[in-house]
């Protein structure tokens, strides 16, 4: 098995092999992707993880209640049906 310190001592060596201009080269490039991700993704129809909860939890809320009626509602279905 590899040791993760000689790995990480490789990719250290080769990082500072690379000369600087080619760094900031891929620096800039780097920026300029995450500047089009984030553009692009702000036009799309997202939400925030926050809301998704938010409304997870209205979600359930909204069931429980929606039982409890189903459950009322069928108490007094069968009540009216017992009075005829």
């Amino acid at each position: 098995m590899l040791d993760p310190k000689k790995l990480e001592d490789i990719a250290r060596q080769i990082a500072d092999s690379v000369p600087p201009g080619v760094k900031n080269m891929a620096e800039e490039a780097e920026g300029r992707i995450k500047q089009v991700l984030q553009s692009q993704l702000s036009k799309l129809d997202l939400v925030t993880r926050e809301e998704f909860d938010i409304q997870t939890q209205v979600l359930i809320k909204t069931r429980e209640k929606l039982e409890a009626m189903e459950v009322r509602l069928a108490a007094l279905e069968a009540e009216q049906a017992a009075d005829d």
